[in-house]
């Protein structure tokens, strides 16, 4: 299925972000601090729910992390969108992982329920993406998934029916 490793650490992840992973060109994360995960602990192109691929990873969650200082201050969150960003950085890096050419961007999301929050008390995000469809033809790149994210074991984040596509133009 791919040449890759089936995990990566945050200097794998660095490397990605400077476009030095797939190649220039092609999906790439992005930089410090819209980088919304510290490692990759599995990825696959044909696991998870629908054997069509998986990412499982995580997010170390700290006190000091920039977006709690201004949102908001005297009660700070993570700003669910930021949740939603790192899946969505996740399906663009497994399709770049798959080997498939293109820089990603996101699509869309069918359905997102935020049942929970993420306060500096909190150590750990964990994220689990489930592809219910991978395509490459000549005309089209794209990952399809569900996916959620959770804070410390408690899912806070549900989405259904992410969409990421890779584009070579």
């Amino acid at each position: 299925m791919s040449d890759y490793p089936s995990s990566f650490g945050k200097e794998d992840l660095l490397k990605c972000a400077r476009g030095e992973l797939f190649g220039p060109g092609n999906a790439q994360l992005p930089a410090p601090p819209m980088l919304m995960m510290d490692r990759i602990t599995e990825i696959s192109g044909d696991g998870g729910a629908h054997g069509k691929g998986h990412v499982l990873a995580e997010f170390d969650i700290t006190p000091d992390l920039w977006f709690f200082d201004c949102h908001f201050p005297g009660n700070p969150i993570m700003p669910g969108c930021l949740g939603l960003d790192g899946l969505w950085q996740l399906t663009g890096f497994n399709l770049g992982w798959r080997g498939w050419q293109g820089r990603g961007y996101a699509l869309g999301v069918g359905e997102v329920k935020l049942t929970g929050m993420v306060r500096p008390d909190r150590k750990m995000l964990t994220y689990k993406i489930d592809f219910t469809k991978a395509i490459q033809t000549r005309r089209l790149t794209m990952g399809v998934a569900d996916g959620i994210v959770e804070a410390d074991g408690e899912v806070i984040y549900q989405v259904k029916d992410m969409k990421v596509a890779l584009s070579e133009s």
